[in-house]
């Protein structure tokens, strides 16, 4: 009875080996793709195409699409939102600035670049699989999906935005921060003829 137990175990470990050694494989090449921010977009973005492409010739799958852009819109709103909400929770660490006059924090996403870029990616690719399983192609009515996933779209921006109005954020480093004081002082003197 013994050897039974210890053959099952050495037959499976050659297997448990090569999977793990393939996710090694797999991780290094996605920590290699880290530093190449703008080429990982353009590789996302011909995914998202080939998948459109899929949808429209199969004219199909629309439930499919449908919840893939509701969690494509919830991967968004994490990506627009503060690592800590300051409606929700009180904190020890680096909040938001609320008033001019208070020290500068670096915003912290609650879900960074690269978490977005990979989850949006393999949503992409797993919706792009399904439409393979004919049991998945619901017949529904796609404009009514669309029409509501606009209307949820909209309201869920105007919160989001009207959240980083009241607490002074933007989510995107458009460039790097100057400092004005020295030339305000200046410009001031030259108004006072000095």
């Amino acid at each position: 009875m013994e050897g039974i137990g210890g053959d099952g175990a050495s037959a499976a470990s050659p297997l448990s080996q090569r999977g793990h050694d393939a996710w090694r494989m797999y991780q290094y090449y996605l920590d290699k793709t880290t530093p190449h921010a703008a080429y990982r977009w353009i590789g996302t973005l011909v995914i998202m195409a080939i998948y459109c492409l899929r949808i429209y010739y199969v004219q199909g799958f629309y439930v499919v699409s449908y919840g893939l852009g509701i969690y494509l819109l919830n991967l968004l709103i994490g990506f627009l939102s503060p690592l800590v909400d300051p409606e929700l929770e009180v904190s020890d660490g680096p909040l938001l600035p609320t008033k001019g006059s208070d020290e500068f924090k670096p915003f912290i996403r609650r879900l960074p670049e690269f978490k977005f870029w990979y989850s949006m990616t393999k949503a992409f690719c797993i919706a792009f699989a399904m439409t393979f399983f004919s049991v998945l192609d619901v017949p529904v009515f796609w404009p009514i999906l669309l029409c509501y996933w606009i209307v949820l779209f909209v309201l869920t921006m105007r919160h989001q935005i009207a959240h980083m109005i009241k607490y002074k954020y933007i989510p995107f480093d458009i460039r790097k921060q100057k400092y004005t004081g020295k030339k305000a002082s200046a410009s001031s003197s030259r108004s006072r003829g000095d």
